[in-house]
């Protein structure tokens, strides 16, 4: 058997931190231990009886058995303008504003090969999603991270950005709700990104994953709603969190022309769209009620709510997300943010997600996915207090 060499881009890959997480509770697993998953993120939660019905009506549909439109059905990209004019008051071309995404992670890492040039700087929150780097590597460009820190509601401070940096750097990727410290954006720390957008010929990336997902009856607000907003950057929306179509793999990048147009070329390369029947059933969730969307949203506030009103009376101290279905939780003291996920996995029998994995600022930190039921959360209290953590 021969063995083929990899490209020098695929070496330079950041390694996927959360597989040893994965393998190390399917050890557990394999031995028959009952371990309550928190450190993932993928919704429990199945998708909706009337979207589910509308894809297996159009999968029956002949004219979606055909190669779909290679950017898309129309129907599909005017509905995800009709669905941000409703909910968040931006206007949206639906042709030359939208581009249809294979799911937010693949316009995520396909954002630094459309813009990017080898050596190109780009700003990255730290802690933050990991698929930003992986885009930054296969593009061969350079990362500056950005530390967000509780003192500052998990903002960027972008005083702190050296000068130089901020001249040299391309791309900024943002999150808010953010993942994984569920913190919200302000409408003036938009409107300071703007600010620095268009003084530094900056393109902002706001990944919108988890639009959907305020709490205390406080929505999120979109980047896209700030004036501005357009003319200096895009937008990210998936339907996985939204609507519980994780594994329906759609998404949408909203906004500059010029950078939706850039994106629509990659692909062009890539893909023939995604299949028909999909595209329809994603139009239905836009369009249709969002009954279902208010009751996801409910849902996780009262998980919120139980989970850390439970880890409050275990003397675990930490301030309630106000967004996405994350907790970020401080560590003990004495603790670095694997070895405390290792001991909690060891002793409790409870997987979460070190920090470590998101960037450096994140060590002193684990993330804990809102994911199962109360019970089931309260059940992982109740391991975690039997443990030497915080007695």
């Amino acid at each position: 058997m021969v063995h083929f060499q990899q490209a020098d881009r695929m070496k330079q890959l950041p390694a996927q931190f959360f597989a040893r997480l994965v393998q190390r509770v399917n050890h557990y697993l394999e031995q028959g231990i009952d371990v309550i998953n928190l450190g993932q993120g993928n919704p429990d939660l199945p998708t909706p009886d009337h979207i589910v019905a509308s894809l297996q009506e159009a999968a029956g549909d002949p004219q979606y058995h055909k190669y779909p439109p290679f950017r898309g059905f129309s129907f599909l990209k005017e509905a995800i303008a009709t669905y941000y004019q409703r909910e968040y008051q931006v206007t949206l071309d639906p042709e030359t504003e939208v581009a249809v995404l294979f799911g937010g992670k693949t316009g995520l890492v396909e954002i630094s090969q459309a813009i990017l040039n080898p050596g190109d700087l780009a700003l990255v929150p730290d802690p933050g999603y990991p698929d930003y780097w992986s885009g930054i590597a296969i593009a061969d460009g350079k990362m500056e991270m950005m530390p967000l820190l509780e003192e500052n509601q998990f903002l960027p401070d972008y005083q702190q950005i050296d000068q130089a940096s901020l001249d040299q750097a391309k791309l900024i990727f943002l999150n808010y709700p953010n993942n994984p410290t569920g913190s919200i954006a302000t409408p003036t720390f938009f409107s300071d990104t703007v600010q620095l957008a268009q003084k530094h010929d900056l393109l902002v990336v706001h990944d919108f994953a988890y639009g959907a997902i305020g709490f205390d009856q406080q929505k999120p607000i979109s980047f896209l709603q700030t004036a501005g907003a357009k003319e200096v950057g895009i937008e990210i929306f998936t339907m996985s969190k939204t609507y519980n179509m994780a594994g329906w793999r759609i998404g949408f990048a909203l906004g500059n022309r010029s950078v939706i147009e850039s994106i629509n070329l990659l692909q062009d390369h890539f893909y023939v769209s995604l299949f028909g029947a999909i595209q329809h059933a994603a139009a239905t969730a836009l369009l249709g009620s969002q009954a279902c969307v208010e009751q996801l949203v409910t849902t996780y506030e009262q998980r919120r709510n139980t989970f850390m009103n439970g880890l409050r009376s275990i003397g675990w101290n930490a301030k309630a997300p106000k967004g996405s279905f994350f907790c970020w939780l401080p560590v003990p003291e004495g603790y670095r943010s694997e070895a405390f996920a290792e001991a909690l996995l060891e002793q409790a029998h409870v997987a979460v997600a070190p920090g470590i994995g998101f960037g450096k600022t994140g060590d002193s930190y684990v993330r804990v996915g809102l994911l199962t039921d109360e019970h089931r959360l309260m059940e992982a209290v109740e391991r975690i207090k039997s443990g030497t953590f915080f007695n």
